[in-house]
């Protein structure tokens, strides 16, 4: 991987339970990604290079996170994103459903990003998945 690539996300919030959150880091610089604080593992590059490819085919960059759900009570999303000479962040309130996207005062640019986290956190689940596979897939 020839550029620059940085990717953090985070979702969660501080309850009666304490805090529960999921967050995922990778970086190109180490070839590792981080699930919660707890684990570290390494990545090929061929995964990093998939998940820039998702990040770019969702055209992210293009938005702005100026109209979005500001953080609130019921907890926060963060996403930073590194790609070549690109460095943005976004920061807005859980998403519940669809509806709080349509009733946002962006509601194309918060559809973006939602669709993007979605894609993002089902490939890292499969990672995680096909990690702890007890019989190797043949």
């Amino acid at each position: 991987m020839d550029e620059e690539f940085y990717l953090r996300y985070y979702v969660g919030h501080k309850g009666k339970f304490g805090h529960e959150f999921l967050e995922f880091e990778f970086s190109s610089d180490e070839a590792s990604s981080s699930l919660t604080n707890a684990s570290q593992c390494y990545v090929s590059q061929a995964v990093l290079k998939e998940l820039q490819r998702i990040i770019e085919d969702s055209e992210i960059t293009k938005e702005d996170d100026q109209l979005w759900p500001a953080v609130d009570r019921v907890g926060k999303q963060e996403l930073e994103i590194v790609l070549g000479d690109d460095h943005i962040s976004f920061k807005t309130s859980k998403i519940g459903s669809m509806n709080d996207v349509n009733e946002s005062k962006d509601p194309e640019g918060l559809r973006t990003f939602y669709y993007l986290v979605q894609d993002l956190k089902c490939f890292v689940i499969s990672l995680i998945s096909l990690h702890f596979k007890i019989k190797p897939i043949q």
